[in-house]
């Protein structure tokens, strides 16, 4: 991420897999340094719903499996759906997330979805929250869509102040998928 970079006030990147691969149930995990963070930071690695383009966020599901803001203290996982019901857990790691790579991972099956902050295990979502049996049948038995980005400013994060440093950098050592075949 860079500040007034070729005209713009902030210019970052941004990775995805839509219309590439997509998937379904399964281990997804991704070995990640965070950036150092500050006032404004929003680095992330998401899943959203591959019919997104066709019934919009959030109906189409949103599974965060790596969220971290500003100070980058805590790390959340999260799941998004229908008018924009949420559910997730939050962890701190006790760590300097910039520091060293770690590995941000989260097992989803049919009716249960578990997130991991370097093996362990620090929330699950059970399938009653998701199920089409709950109030709005959620779309997490649907193709999902892998993306990576560092966000600057927006509306939970705020946005940068003169403390923020910049630039700032998300190195991804890699994004490992094993499918589960049902």
């Amino acid at each position: 991420g860079r500040k007034n970079y070729f005209g713009y006030d902030y210019i970052t990147a941004r990775l995805n897999t839509s219309w590439k691969k997509n998937f379904t149930y399964g281990r997804m995990e991704a070995r990640i340094k965070l950036p150092v963070g500050g006032q404004g930071i929003w680095p992330a690695f998401w899943m959203l719903g591959q019919n997104y383009e066709w019934v919009g966020w959030p109906m189409c599901g949103e599974l965060d499996i790596l969220e971290a803001i500003n100070d980058l203290s805590l790390v959340y996982g999260t799941i998004h759906y229908g008018t924009a019901h949420h559910n997730g857990g939050a962890h701190y790691p006790g760590v300097n997330l910039s520091d060293d790579y770690h590995i941000y991972a989260v097992e989803w099956d049919t009716y249960e979805i578990r997130w991991y902050f370097d093996n362990v295990n620090y929330h699950t979502d059970w399938g009653t929250w998701w199920t089409p049996a709950a109030d709005y049948p959620a779309p997490f038995n649907a193709p999902f869509f892998f993306i990576l980005n560092l966000a600057i400013g927006g509306d939970w994060p705020g946005y940068p102040d003169g403390s923020t440093p910049f630039p700032q950098t998300m190195y991804i050592d890699y994004v490992r998928a094993y499918e589960w075949r049902q």
